[in-house]
């Protein structure tokens, strides 16, 4: 297989999207401690990181011409290019990734914990599934 740098940055997304979901499964079970919390937001803070990436990657594999320089031009183009179904969920997460360091709030911490648990798991998870299917198809 020729190796292609998004599908590499890709294969790392869904590591770090695994600890994410053990993350989120282990918040169903009992209430997070506020170290575990940390943890989770340290954990999307990954996953975001690598999510971008990801696209940046992608378009610049697929021969966009865009300069890419961070996460929101990446977040745009994903949108233009159908590769992501809502853009104001993921500006979203761009915003609190930038909050991240002010988790000694506790506000901002549990304002952040409940997005990750009920929004921006489920946007991961529809990236992965997005681009599981491209890769499945340049795979062929």
């Amino acid at each position: 297989m020729k190796d292609i740098r998004w599908i590499q940055r890709f294969d790392n997304y869904k590591k770090a999207l695994l600890q994410l979901k053990s993350a989120v499964e282990l918040s169903t079970k009992r209430d997070l401690s506020a170290l575990e919390k940390q943890g989770l937001i340290q954990s999307f803070e990954y996953v975001h990181e690598l999510s971008w990436k990801v696209l940046k990657n992608f378009l610049e594999h697929r021969g966009s011409t865009e300069q890419i320089f961070g996460s929101k031009d990446a977040v745009r183009q994903g949108f233009r290019n159908n590769l992501l179904d809502t853009d104001k969920d993921w500006m979203n997460m761009i915003k609190s990734r930038n909050l991240c360091s002010h988790t000694y709030n506790e506000s901002v911490t549990n304002e952040i914990v409940d997005e990750i648990l009920f929004n921006y798991i489920i946007r991961f998870e529809e990236f992965e599934r997005k681009f599981e299917s491209i890769k499945d198809k340049e795979m062929v």
